[in-house]
């Protein structure tokens, strides 16, 4: 597969050989496609560039497309010691503590895997958010060890080939193993720890206000350590627990880099919005009606997780003066069979374009498990408008799969676009895609569509489609030269026609056209100019395709400001974007309850056969867990 580089030096070739595909006549045989509206004479809310983020963004990829924010995450990075550079893997890797390779162990601190990692976001110009523990243990040295030994606790269902004394803590009988020694891996670890270890990242990289680390995870998932991290803590983690954890742990990152930024409570998923870690496990395991009146909600008066743990922090802020949250972080993976697991039958890569609605769309009932509208963006919104204002919201791990094939691009647009126009302030996608994967090029076609670094708008504006199951719109302004740029993603197989309408143009304009689609996976071709009458167009796009329109400022009328928010802060990088599309306003969100998840795995949706016998675990940030 060519490098996009050596795809765009094919320009003038590609030109000829896809003249017809967005400009001029329809094809004859091209089906009729939604129809695309687009309103340019208001402008709306700013585009955060930290929805553009990735988990261990590939370094290459990273500097060409600058990318804004890069994060160090996932359950490896729960117990992680920078002292020794040494991570516990645990359910991930049979619980195992697995030092890293850096170059001179003996200097360490200094050359830690982390110490790397922003050294790597520093050469690139991207952020780093860093994970700190709030499960109170790391690995206890820099040597190998594991969680549940088989010669210490007995024979294991499995073990790892490379060291068969390290099994997966499940009995011969299919059990858990309870009662082994936390000790046997892992040491205690606090705000101590954590002021420490920001102490030094802050003196060695700079603080935060001066080009250091700017944003910390709290932790990782903690409502599913009972199954990721159970060799150290085998019950769900509670209401009460969070919360003071919380406050230890995201005081300390204040007390150590007072203009940080924090991030919780970093659950898995869907349930993480309602129920307690504590309130998952014992539901798990007893079924029934505790789904419906899950204990520890119960005695917290009822009120669900997230709303809950918004208010004790808004509580802290108004006890202490103090802000120790500053964006609300929930995991999303669709849960749809086979979507995040790379499906790529018919059936799954049609789930996979359809799943996107489950971010903004209040009509849009979720085809998996959670069987409810989850209208996930605008709930998370709600939950901090009316519980903690203030507070921005994030998702810093999520993934609708197959990005190395092209539906998998189409969807990851099509969620970028999305976090963009629903106000969603931060994201970074999890296991980022190779250079020169589908993945990769929808980033591409935000970031960097022309190799020169030109970049989707910084504004939102407002945008419709007549059948968004069939074609995405998206629609911003770009402050840099005023330029309108509208991304459009063919979510069919099919060769559609499809009318696009924009207000705001001053007469007959020519637009820029970049493309990426099926036919050629390895580059975004530049096709010529097309043109819009009276602001109409006729589109024709080929199926599967990511079609990017860039109109200059100059066939433009003068937009409005738009004047729904009151509350603009003068910098709007440190704005919450709380505010809908423009044509939903402030509308009210679907009701939400827990849904079960007996025999499913939470976050791969896979159906299990014993939920006691298969852990909950999930991918770790190391390509290969061995050395």
């Amino acid at each position: 597969m060519h490098s996009r580089r050596s795809g765009l030096s094919l320009l003038a070739a590609a030109v000829v050989t896809a003249a017809t595909v967005v400009a001029g006549s329809p094809l004859a045989h091209a089906a009729d496609g939604p129809a695309l509206t687009v309103d340019a004479t208001v402008s709306g809310h700013p585009i955060s560039q930290d929805v553009y983020g990735m988990n261990f963004a590939d370094a290459g990829l990273a500097q060409e497309l600058k990318l804004p924010v890069d994060r160090w995450g996932g359950n490896a990075t729960t117990r992680y010691n920078y002292l020794t550079s040494t991570s516990n893997r645990a359910s991930d890797w049979y619980f195992e503590n697995i030092p890293d390779d850096v170059a001179d162990p003996a200097a360490l601190p200094d050359g830690s895997s982390t110490d790397q990692f922003v050294e790597k976001d520093q050469a690139n110009g991207s952020q780093t958010i860093m994970t700190v523990p709030l499960i109170g243990w790391i690995p206890k040295d820099r040597a190998k060890a594991c969680g549940f030994s088989v010669e210490k606790y007995g024979p294991q269902a499995s073990t790892d080939q490379w060291a068969p004394d390290c099994g997966n803590g499940v009995d011969a009988d299919g059990k858990n193993i309870t009662g082994n020694d936390p000790t046997d891996t892992s040491t205690p670890a606090g705000g101590d720890y954590v002021k420490s270890w920001i102490g030094h990242l802050g003196s060695k990289y700079g603080w935060s206000n001066n080009g250091g680390v700017k944003f910390y995870d709290l932790d990782n998932e903690a409502d599913i350590w009972h199954a990721t991290h159970r060799d150290v803590h085998p019950e769900g983690a509670g209401y009460d627990e969070m919360r003071d954890r919380t406050y230890s742990i995201a005081d300390a990152v204040k007390a150590a880099d007072q203009s940080a930024k924090t991030l919780g409570p970093v659950g898995w998923g869907w349930n993480s919005i309602m129920l307690s870690g504590l309130d998952q496990k014992t539901c798990n395991e007893q079924g029934g009606d505790c789904w419906s009146n899950p204990p520890d909600q119960a005695a917290h008066d009822g009120v669900p997780y997230a709303e809950w743990y918004l208010q004790q922090m808004a509580a802290y802020q108004k006890q202490h003066g103090l802000r120790i949250l500053d964006y609300y972080d929930n995991h999303w993976y669709p849960q749809g069979t086979g979507v995040t697991g790379g499906g790529e039958d018919d059936a799954t890569q049609a789930l996979r374009l359809r799943s996107t609605r489950q971010l903004w769309d209040p009509e849009y009932t979720d085809e998996s498990w959670i069987n409810q509208k989850v209208d996930l963006i605008p709930r998370m919104r709600q939950l901090v408008d009316q519980n903690y204002p203030g507070t921005k919201i994030a998702i810093s791990e999520y993934n609708y799969g197959a990005l190395d094939h092209i539906d998998g691009g189409l969807a990851e647009a099509d969620v970028l676009g999305i976090f963009g126009r629903e106000g969603l302030d931060l994201a970074t996608l999890w296991s980022p895609p190779a250079p020169t994967d589908p993945g990769a090029f929808a980033f591409r076609m935000y970031l960097d569509y022309d190799g020169k670094g030109s970049k989707f708008g910084d504004t939102s504006l407002t945008a419709n489609t007549a059948d968004a199951d069939q074609v995405s719109v998206f629609a911003s302004r770009r402050s840099s030269d005023g330029a309108l740029t509208l991304m459009l993603v063919n979510k069919s197989t099919s060769e559609l026609t499809t009318p696009l309408s924009i207000k705001g143009l001053t007469g007959d304009a020519s637009a820029q056209v970049f493309q990426y689609s099926g036919a050629d996976t390895s580059a975004i071709q530049q096709l010529p100019d097309q043109a819009i009458a009276g602001g109409q167009a006729s589109l024709t796009l080929p199926g599967y395709s990511i079609t990017e329109l860039v109109v200059p400022a100059a066939g433009q009328v003068a937009a409005q400001a738009h004047t729904d928010r009151t509350d603009q802060a003068k910098d709007a990088s440190d704005t919450p974007v709380h505010e809908a599309r423009a044509t939903q306003g402030d509308r009210p969100v679907p009701p939400a309850h827990a849904a079960s998840t007996r025999h499913v795995h939470p976050v791969t949706s896979s159906t299990l056969p014993d939920p006691s016998a298969v852990p909950a675990a999930r991918r770790s940030p190391s390509p290969s867990p061995r050395r």
